[in-house]
């Protein structure tokens, strides 16, 4: 077992050891609390069964960690000037391979299908909060062979992938999200947590891939149907729709499909659920057609 790096003496040797400079561009916040991340390999239930990637592992922290508990750990950087640092901090793991690449630009069924055994990944990161939606969504959008994710975000933005309709938070990532995912918000995490501290507060949380989305005949649509119906949010979602839509429609039937649906002439976007997104979009599929 290797000495953990997780703290804030060793982190700040390393850095020094090897001349590192954080990268603005890259959102590198190095965790240096054992604490948060034994919470975080528990809320991911990380068992020795297990295939885990981890995006953007930095110096190592988190991963040590996965290592310990999985079978195999597989770590995608961007950064090449963090791989000598990996190179001395996972040197005691033989379950550890670390990847050079851009993680927007990585097959992962690949990945998954040359290391997995035939079972789904797990995913586990503290992820570059300017990056943490295109991420998410790319490998949701892709059919990633994903059993589940558990990542350190922005608390703001955790808490919009796991709101429901009718709530201030709830929007057009909320529906996105929950329409591949169980969302669960597992704790916050505190700035002092990490080197450098962000100017925000974070949280992680565990999004669990449903076996099936969301059923509806076009999905693409329904999308297209949601961002209308966040894109204004004071609009009623008859306007919005409209207005914003080209559907090719005309108003009125807009206005029977909403009524058909049980909806008054007033009802706004955030008021729907993801089932009544797709079955909206499935109406406006029919006429369309």
């Amino acid at each position: 077992m290797t000495d953990k790096i997780s703290t804030p003496v060793k982190t700040k040797n390393l850095i020094e050891n090897y001349g590192f400079s954080f990268k603005k561009s890259y959102g590198q916040n190095f965790i240096i609390d054992s604490n948060v991340l034994e919470n975080i390999v528990k809320a991911a239930g990380i068992t020795k069964e297990d295939f885990v990637i981890e995006i953007g592992p930095g110096i190592g922290s988190l991963t040590q960690f996965l290592a310990e508990n999985a079978k195999k750990v597989t770590a995608v950087e961007i950064d090449k000037n963090l791989i000598p640092i990996l190179s001395e901090t996972m040197g005691g793991y033989d379950n550890f391979e670390l990847i050079n690449e851009d993680i927007l630009k990585l097959d992962i069924n690949a990945l998954i299908a040359k290391n997995a055994d035939g079972k789904k990944a797990k995913l586990a990161a503290n992820l570059p909060y300017y990056i943490t939606t295109p991420i998410i969504m790319g490998l949701l959008e892709s059919h990633a062979n994903i059993e589940s994710m558990t990542v350190m975000v922005q608390k703001e933005v955790a808490s919009r992938m796991q709101s429901k309709p009718k709530s201030k938070d709830y929007g057009a990532l909320s529906v996105a999200v929950q329409f591949y995912c169980d969302a669960k918000l597992d704790f916050l995490v505190k700035p002092a947590c990490f080197m450098p501290r962000p100017n925000v507060d974070s949280a992680v949380i565990t999004l669990k891939l449903k076996e099936e989305p969301v059923k509806v005949k076009d999905r693409d649509l329904m999308f297209k149907i949601v961002k209308c119906a966040f894109g204004q949010r004071r609009k009623t979602l008859l306007n919005s729709l409209y207005n914003q839509g080209n559907f090719g429609i005309e108003k009125t039937e807009i206005s029977l499909v909403l009524e058909k649906m049980g909806f008054n002439a007033k009802v706004r976007g955030e008021e729907l659920s993801i089932e009544q997104f797709a079955a909206l979009a499935d109406e406006i599929y029919k006429i369309k057609r």
